[in-house]
């Protein structure tokens, strides 16, 4: 068969859920917006936004979103860092979905995880949450989660070169890349920049 001949590759559907407290309104939100341009060049992209959308100003539960989440080739779940954990909007989703796991909604769907935060504790959320989603069945792809933070938005404004190895917004689109590759089943993985030089250069200023 020519090249030419060839049926067009199908576009994943990427399922992005918006677990954020502050709803549309909040960082996950402004996090999402970027997310989603990335995304929509090479899938389908459906956003779910938890808080706030259901009738009388509740959150979203499984049962809303589950018929939307079976159509999904992928995930996305992007969440705040609220006391060490993540929103309690995604808690209760992932109670309500227990019966599910394991099941085809999830099983080898690979999924992501943007953790918004003020200072720190949020790598912990981002790797508990991918513990779970991988319990439920989902696959996690490489360099496909991050945390974004204030504190570190903060440090490289006031000093880029210094925050060269910190996670922030320009990292996304690694994020997005290899989640498409994953759900495409493609698999040309893309990694951020590393730190391979001053990782273990002492850094603390003490009196």
């Amino acid at each position: 068969m020519s090249a030419s001949s060839r049926a067009p590759r199908r576009r994943p559907h990427l399922v992005l859920i918006n677990a954020s407290l502050a709803g549309a309104t909040g960082n996950t939100a402004a996090a999402f917006t970027v997310i989603r341009k990335h995304l929509a060049r090479r899938a389908r992209v459906t956003v779910l936004t938890l808080a706030g959308n259901a009738p009388h100003g509740t959150a979203l539960r499984f049962a809303d979103i589950q018929a939307t989440l079976a159509t999904a080739d992928g995930f996305l779940f992007g969440t705040g860092n609220h006391w060490d954990s993540w929103s309690s909007v995604l808690q209760t989703l992932l109670e309500d979905a227990t019966l599910s796991e394991g099941s085809k909604l999830w099983l080898g769907k690979p999924a992501a995880v943007v953790v918004t935060e003020h200072s720190v504790g949020g790598k912990g959320v981002l790797s508990r949450l991918q513990g779970v989603l991988v319990t439920f069945g989902c696959a996690i792809p490489p360099m496909s989660g991050l945390v974004i933070s204030k504190s570190t938005q903060i440090a490289a404004h006031h000093d880029a070169d210094a925050a060269n190895d910190f996670w922030t917004a320009s990292d996304l689109p690694i994020v997005c890349h290899n989640l498409i590759e994953a759900a495409a089943g493609t698999h040309r993985w893309r990694a951020w920049s590393v730190d391979r030089e001053d990782f273990s250069k002492r850094w603390i200023d003490v009196p």
